[in-house]
């Protein structure tokens, strides 16, 4: 009975008691809540901003994903959509050249249908074109597979700007086969005219063979103009959900920018050889919503300034008005007594390739060099300079309360130029781009603050 008390009486407990237990609770929750607020404020991987929400289910979190802000997750959605949509239509358009050569090409062959140097001439190059897609959709597919098997499901690590560089042997094989695009459906209307088992043939494709959902072969022989016309909107689609400092980033833009001049070359060809067809009016036919960007302008602008293209940076383009003062005293008068005129301009700048800085952004980039380039609008069909590119190392930007519809460029110790935009809000924005280039390259600004109005010197402003 003594032993059997004796265990009755025993401690079950650990001996610390109740207040250091619950000072020991309260530390250890005053613990997991700031651990909790660090992980609400904890930066975005992406964008190293602190907006993250706090993620309080583990299980059904990624954690990987859990580092992103909103901003970025939704980025990184769009642009894995962007890739894949970039890879599935490419395969799409493998389908239909497939389609071409094994449901018209090759029965028309076997069938004697047409002669060898007809079937030429109906489908071009079009072998080419099959060789080359299945080479890049290999490598696309290839690029996709591995990083969904690294456990990228966010497809960050493909990168579509480089693969489509080192494919860029396509173009001249789209050019080959744009340039013949309209002598080729003239002799297919000849020889549907005048070849009865030929349209025979044609009439009954379109009808009972399903793998060509009821499409004629004229409509797959636009298949790669089409494709080729809808590569820049696809790449500029992924460049839009691509961060600057992506290692993709500017081989996105390079990328885009060679398939665009490739573009407006084929088109010039076209006109020179006497076509009316041409991939600009496909494009406006086809009612495409896409960015059109005057490659013609941009190229004139390249050889007047000597620059290399892969140094330069188109920071703004677009149409501006533009007056020169007589007296420099348009500020008191008002922009009312000025004539302007209109003009294209373009603000280029001169780069260190190996900086992936923005332009846009408030931190100055490796610049080398900044001008501004004045283009008349078209005559006869050419650009024209007004005058050598405006160096903005040499020049003075100001703007003026009474004048906020304008702003002023002052080539020290040689013009003096006024700009306006028809937009009050994109006037500014002009001014700001302008003026900042101005003041980070300008030996001037060393000398008593940078003030413009010291390095103007009037003869009523001296004693």
């Amino acid at each position: 009975a003594t032993r059997t008390k004796s265990v009755d009486v025993e401690r079950a407990d650990s001996g610390i008691g109740q207040m250091p237990a619950r000072k020991w609770r309260n530390r250890a929750s005053e613990t997991l809540s700031s651990l909790q607020a660090w992980e609400a404020h904890r930066p975005c991987t992406d964008c190293g901003e602190r907006d993250l929400p706090v993620e309080t289910d583990v299980q059904n979190c990624n954690q990987r994903r859990a580092d992103l802000c909103e901003k970025c997750r939704k980025r990184r959605t769009e642009r894995k959509e962007s890739v894949l949509e970039f890879v599935n239509t490419e395969a799409s358009y493998g389908e239909d050249l497939r389609i071409i050569k094994e449901e018209f090409y090759l029965p028309m062959q076997v069938a004697g249908l047409l002669s060898q140097e007809q079937l030429q001439g109906i489908f071009s190059n079009i072998q080419e074109l099959i060789d080359l897609n299945e080479s890049f959709l290999e490598i696309l597919q290839e690029e996709i597979d591995q990083a969904f098997d690294q456990g990228d499901d966010d497809l960050m690590t493909v990168c579509i700007g480089e693969i489509f560089l080192e494919f860029v042997n396509m173009l001249p094989a789209f050019q080959t086969y744009c340039l013949q695009q309209s002598s080729s459906v003239n002799m297919l209307n000849a020889l549907e005219k005048e070849k009865e088992l030929l349209r025979i043939f044609l009439n009954v494709s379109q009808n009972d063979n399903t793998a060509l959902r009821r499409m004629n072969l004229r409509s797959f022989l636009m298949a790669p103009l089409q494709r080729v016309t809808k590569y820049p909107l696809l790449l500029s689609r992924i460049i839009k959900a691509t961060t600057e400092y992506h290692p993709d980033h500017s081989s996105l833009r390079e990328a885009k920018s060679r398939i665009e001049s490739h573009l407006e070359h084929i088109n010039m060809k076209t006109k020179q050889e006497g076509n009316t067809w041409t991939l600009r009016s496909f494009r406006q036919d086809s009612k495409k919503k896409r960015e059109v960007i005057n490659i013609e302008m941009r190229e004139t602008a390249l050889k007047t300034v000597g620059w290399l293209r892969e140094e330069t940076r188109f920071v703004m383009e677009g149409s501006l008005q533009l007056a020169q003062p007589p007296d420099g005293q348009w500020v008191k008068k008002g922009s009312k007594t000025l004539k302007f005129q209109n003009m294209q301009v373009l603000l280029l700048v001169n780069m260190k390739r190996v900086s992936e800085s923005s332009l846009d952004s408030a931190e100055p980039g490796p610049v080398k060099d900044a001008v501004l380039v004045l283009i008349r609008d078209k005559n006869n069909g050419k650009f024209h300079l007004l005058r050598e590119p405006l160096r903005l190392s040499n020049c003075i930007v100001s703007t003026d309360p009474d004048c906020d519809d304008t702003f002023e460029l002052i080539e020290i110790r040689r013009e003096a130029f006024v700009f306006r935009d028809s937009d009050r809000a994109r006037t500014h924005h002009w001014f700001r781009q302008i003026r900042r280039y101005s003041r980070e390259l300008g030996s001037w600004k060393k000398r008593r603050n940078a003030l413009p109005n010291i390095m103007i010197s009037t003869p009523h402003t001296r004693p």
